[in-house]
C-alpha cells in the first residue's frame, strides 16, 4: 500500500441523486475520480450510490439508463450530490423540495452539480450562501434567488454547501476533495491517470495544478521525465525566482518542486511497470534514474513496495 494513504480516514459515503435527463458526462466525472482514488490507494476510500426520489431507474440526456440503488428517503451519508442537468425546472416541485430539505438533515454536505444548485436554492438550502450554477443559468439564479451570493466560479465551497457548474468542473472539484482528504500525492496521481493530450482536451498540466505558474512548471517536468531538469532551471524557464516557485507549488500542490517532480517520475514508472513488459532497467532510464537500484530505492520510499514486487503481484 502506498505510504501516503491515511489508514485512519473513514470511508466517505457519496450519494448521487439523479433525475431524468441528467448528464452522463457529469456523472462520470464525479464517480471516476473516486474509483481511481480507491484503486490507486489500494483500499476503499469512497463508496457511492445512485439514488432517485422514487427509487426507480433514471435515464440520462443521452439515453443511458441507470438503476437506482435506493430511494433518497432511505439513505444518509457524507455527501449528497444533486444532479438534474437538462430540463431541471420540471423537477422543481413540492416533492423535490421536501425531499431535499429532509436529506439536508441526514447528510453532512449537500452539493449541487450542473443545474442542481437551482433545486437546492428552491428548497431553501442556499439562503445567505455563496453559490454557482451552470453558467447558462447563472443570471436566472441570481434574479430568482437574491438572497444567494451568486458567483461566476467553476465551483464554490461554502461550509457544508457545495455548488459546481458542470462536468469538467465536477472533475476538478472531486480532485480537490481527494487532495484535501487524502493528500496531494494521491490527487496528483489521480489527475495523472486521466491526463490526455488528444485534440480538444485540457493540457495535462492544467489537470495537475490550479495556477498558471505551477501549471507551467509541471508542464516542464512532464516534458522532461527521462532527463530531469534542475529545479533552478525550471524556475528560470518560467521566469520566476526559485523561492517564489517553491512557495507557489507548496500552496498549490502541498509539496516542494523537487517532491512533485519525483512523484511525477515515479507515477510514470509505476504506469510503465503495470502497462508494459519493458525491463526495470528501461523503466529507470525512461524516468530519469541512473540505474535500477536508484529507481527501486525511490519507488520503495514512495509506494512501500519495489518495482519487481509490484509487477509480480499485478500479474
Amino acid at each position: 500500500m502506498q505510504k501516503w494513504t491515511n489508514d485512519l480516514a473513514a470511508v466517505q459515503q457519496v450519494d448521487i441523486l439523479l433525475f431524468d435527463e441528467f448528464s452522463a458526462h457529469c456523472l462520470a466525472n464525479t464517480v471516476e475520480p473516486m474509483r481511481a482514488a480507491n484503486t490507486l490507494a489500494g483500499r476503499e476510500l469512497y463508496r457511492w450510490r445512485f439514488l432517485s426520489l422514487s427509487g426507480a431507474r433514471v435515464v440520462s440526456s443521452s439515453g443511458m439508463e441507470v438503476t437506482a440503488h435506493a430511494r433518497l428517503a432511505e439513505c444518509r451519508g457524507d455527501m449528497l450530490a444533486v444532479m438534474p442537468s437538462y430540463n431541471f425546472l420540471r423537477h422543481d416541485g413540492a416533492e423535490t423540495r421536501r425531499a431535499l430539505r429532509a436529506a439536508a438533515t441526514r447528510y453532512h454536505e449537500m452539493a449541487g452539480f450542473d443545474t442542481g444548485p437551482w433545486l437546492m436554492a428552491a428548497a431553501g438550502l442556499l439562503q445567505g450562501r455563496q453559490a454557482t450554477i451552470h453558467w447558462d443559468e447563472i443570471n436566472r439564479l441570481a434574479e430568482a434567488f437574491p438572497e444567494i451570493e451568486v458567483q461566476r466560479s467553476r465551483y464554490v465551497l461554502d461550509d457544508n454547501r457545495i455548488t459546481c457548474t458542470g462536468a469538467l468542473a465536477a472533475f476538478d472539484l472531486m480532485l480537490e476533495r481527494i487532495g484535501a482528504a487524502h493528500g496531494q500525492a494521491l490527487r496528483l496521481e489521480v489527475a495523472a491517470l486521466f491526463m490526455s493530450t488528444e485534440s480538444g482536451s485540457p493540457a495535462p498540466e492544467t489537470m495537475l495544478a490550479r495556477t498558471k505558474v505551477v501549471a507551467r512548471a509541471v508542464g516542464l517536468m512532464q516534458a522532461h521525465l527521462e532527463a530531469p531538469l534542475p529545479i533552478p532551471e525550471i524556475a528560470r524557464r518560467i521566469g520566476r525566482p526559485r523561492k517564489d516557485l517553491e512557495a507557489r507549488m507548496k500552496a498549490d500542490l502541498g509539496a516542494t518542486p523537487a517532491t512533485v517532480y519525483r512523484r511525477l517520475r515515479l507515477i510514470e514508472a509505476r504506469k510503465l511497470l503495470l502497462e508494459t513488459d519493458i525491463s526495470v532497467a528501461e523503466v529507470a532510464m525512461r524516468t530519469g534514474y541512473e540505474d535500477p537500484s536508484a529507481l527501486t530505492r525511490a519507488f520503495r520510499r514512495e509506494f512501500g513496495t519495489t518495482p519487481r514486487l509490484l509487477r509480480s503481484t499485478a500479474a
